[in-house]
Formats: structure tokens, sequence, C-alpha cells
């Protein structure tokens, strides 16, 4: 199966490896194509993410074969048997050595910038790229990473042909490989979108992967601190408080918290992304929101605690479809709720699954907003959506507000794309937060207004 791009590959990917994570696993990416892959493994992964920079040391009269490689603080491998055969001395490859090193230095000033090297001593190396034809580079890297002295080497690509796979196995501890097509052509066959990654790019990813922790954290104290200060959270209009609830979807019962305000003109069911759940700080600040102009909500979480083990469910779009859509069926089942209107809320890849519910026939749904979603996640279902859709997205989150641009493209539907300036993808910029919360409340009060009041 084609992937979407590579952070669709890096997020498949990291399904294979959901055994590395909580160990001291270090993932590093080959520049450049194999950063985006590798951003996203080590985000499932909690692991760090850093750069893997090898220049090959080619025959000065056949560059393309290499007689050894080099890594960062003088990793030096020769290989032997070449240099013997062709009679290379010590001063030619020296002298291949020197230019090559300083390009090295260059790219490593240019990704890293002032952050030190992720030391990888006794630790597990996750080498990533975006695919491999020959091998040349992958296998350079693994020896590099050795050289580094990790404990243990992985090598994971999404794509490679079944003969260069089985001839790195002397390369690295263990290969993890998605599709190993033949025959095998190109690596950029397997990809929808292999646009050529910038360094732009990856010294971005790099960088917010650096910071991407401390910056959660501060997030996260940020929308507590909200929530505790009474500007949102589990409490209704009123200060009502929600019911625990036992939601019947899928193979059992899936906890959920549902807030009901007197006279509620609809219901909002909240399709939290990966890495979230019904407790998300942001998703209660922008529920309780709602709650103040009399919508009520569903926070729930879209999977068992099994089931979020295997990372592969949490990027599993059908199945979270497939949950929000029995979520929705048992809440019109329940005393008063039979026509009450229902609006969908997304984040991230939740957005997606939002939409492929409410694409599916028969399931009424009057609004949906996503949140930094993901809606090209949605594919075909975008254009039997049916509900007016309104698509918020930071300014500063350049590639998801590019993805939403495209999708909105293939909506049928009555749609909008509101750009927050200044804001990043998780919204943690002071006044990010609550515009995204009183663009939902807006669009939810215009298209659920007019539905009948939910019995109480």
């Amino acid at each position: 199966m084609p992937f979407i791009d590579r952070a669709d590959a890096g997020r498949r990917l990291a399904g294979l490896l959901k055994d590395a994570r909580g160990t001291d696993a270090v993932v590093l990416g080959l520049p450049r194509g194999g950063i985006p892959v590798a951003f996203e493994i080590a985000r499932a992964l909690g692991a760090p993410l850093d750069v893997i920079l090898v220049r090959k040391i080619g025959l000065p009269s056949q560059p393309e074969l290499a007689m050894g490689a080099i890594g960062e603080d003088g990793v030096r491998i020769v290989n032997q048997n070449v240099v013997r055969m062709e009679h290379i001395s010590e001063q030619d490859f020296a002298a291949v050595e020197q230019d090559e090193r300083a390009e090295l230095e260059r790219r490593a000033n240019r990704y890293r910038a002032d952050r030190p090297r992720v030391p990888l001593a006794g630790r597990t190396a996750i080498v990533v790229d975006d695919g491999i034809a020959t091998g040349s580079t992958a296998r350079a890297a693994c020896q590099v990473v050795r050289a580094h002295g990790a404990a243990r080497v992985v090598l994971a690509v999404p794509v490679a042909p079944r003969a260069t796979v089985n001839a790195l196995a002397d390369a690295a501890d263990e290969v993890v490989c998605l599709e190993v097509p033949e025959p095998f052509f190109a690596i950029g066959q397997w990809y929808r979108d292999f646009s050529q990654t910038a360094d732009e790019e990856v010294v971005d990813l790099l960088r917010r992967a650096a910071t991407g922790a401390a910056a959660g954290a501060r997030e996260e104290a940020g929308v507590e601190a909200h929530v505790a200060a009474g500007d949102g959270g589990e409490a209704g209009a009123g200060g009502e408080a929600g019911n625990d609830v036992a939601v019947l979807a899928g193979p059992g019962t899936l906890p959920g918290r549902l807030t009901v305000p007197p006279a509620a003109r609809g219901i909002v069911l909240f399709a939290h992304g990966s890495g979230s759940s019904m407790n998300s700080p942001r998703n209660m600040f922008v529920a309780g929101a709602l709650h103040v102009v009399r919508l009520g909500t569903l926070l729930f979480d879209l999977l068992t605690p099994e089931e979020e083990a295997d990372r592969s469910n949490v990027f599993d779009i059908d199945l979270l479809a497939s949950r929000l859509s029995a979520a929705t069926a048992w809440l019109r089942a329940q005393p008063g709720m039979e026509r009450i209107g229902v609006g969908y809320f997304g984040a991230s890849t939740g957005a997606a699954a939002a939409l492929r519910a409410a694409a599916e026939p028969g399931n009424e749904v009057a609004a949906i907003v996503s949140r930094g979603g993901r809606p090209d996640l949605a594919g075909p279902a975008l254009g039997a959506v049916r509900a007016p859709t309104l698509l918020i997205v930071g300014g500063l989150d350049d590639r998801v507000l590019a993805l939403n641009a495209e999708a909105r493209a293939h909506l049928r539907s009555e749609n909008q794309l509101a750009v927050i300036p200044g804001a990043t993808h998780l919204f943690p910029e002071p006044g990010s937060l609550e515009e995204v919360a009183s663009l939902a409340r807006d669009w939810f009060t215009r298209y659920l207004g007019a539905a009948q009041p939910a019995g109480r």
C-alpha cells in the first residue's frame, strides 16, 4: 500500500517498533528524507531524535564505490578490502576524507545548530531512512553508530527490495521494513507525495523534537491552569458537572464523560488525536466553552488500553471512525437524545475519523470542527461529507496548514478554513486556544442551534 507521505510512513513504521517505547532508544534520521519519517517514530516512541550524519569516502577514480565512511566526532570506517585491492594510500584516503569531513561539519552546523549530539554509548540506535535502494548509505550509517558506542542497532525503513534487506542483516542487529516489493524500481513509487525534503524542514523537525517535550509540558500546565481558574473544563453551564458513562462502542464499553446542560441545543462528540485521551486539557477547555452556550459534550476514549498499546491502532482511521459512529448511535439511544443535533470536534487524527464517520450513510451529523487536524487522512470520504465543516489551523503550522488547504478542495459540503496567526500545532501560545474555543462555539451554535433541545 503506498504511503501518503514520509510522515505517514513514519507513523506506520512506528507500529512495528512499539517494543522500543520506554527504553533507552535513540531515533536517528538520515538527512534529508529520513528525518520526517524519524520524527514521527521518535514522537510515537517518546524517544529523542537526532540526525545521523554519514559521508561515504569514494574511490578517487570511482566516487560511487565506497572505500570507507566517516561520521561526527572523528569516527572513521575503512573498507580494508577495497583499499587493498585498489592500492589506495593513506594520503589518497585522507585527501578525500578531508573534503567529505568539511561537508559533514557544514551539515552538522546547519541541522543541529548549537544542540549537542545525543549520546549513543550503551543505547539502542534506531537508524531511519525514507527507503533503501542499494543500502550502501544505510550500511555506513549502521557502522558509524556502532563506532559511536551503540549497544544495539536497528535499521528501520518503510520500503526496500528484499535482496537489500537480506544483505543488510549483518550491518544491524535488526532490520525492520514495512514493504518489500518485487520487482523494486524506485523508492518514490511507494509515496503519493515524495517531494524533496528541504534543509529548512530538517532543521525545523529537529528543533521541534528537541523542544517538544518541554513545550508540551508547558502547554499542558497552561491549559490546566485555565481549567483550574474556571475558564473551561468539565463543568457545564451554571457549573453543572458531567457524568461518567460507559459508551457502548466496539468490542465492549469505553469510558466517557457526558455533559448535558439544561435544554441543550445539541451534543458535540470529541474525537481526540494520537497520544491524547478523554482527559485532554485542550479538549476539556473547548468543551467548557460549549457548555456556556448550552451545547452538551461527550468526551470518550476511542480505544481500550489494550488497543492503545498497539500504536498501529492509534492511526487506524477506519477503526477510530467506526468507534465514533458507534458512540453516536449509543448517544441517540439515550432517553431524550433521539432527535438531538450532533456535532463532531476532531483533533489531529481524530479529525480524519470525524470526517470519515460523518460520511457514512445514515449518520446524520449537523456540523464538524477540526482543530489542528489531518483531514487529508479521511481520503475519498471527504467528498461524501455532508455536514458543514470548519478547519482550524495555526498560522505557523505550515505543513498541516498545507494539508488542510489541499483536503478542503475535496470537500463538497459548506466549509471554511480558519487560520489563527502566530499559533503552532497544539495552540500553546497565549490566547490561541481561546480563539479555537470561540470559533468552535460559534460554528456549532450556528448549525446546532435549530435542533430540538434534549429532554431532561
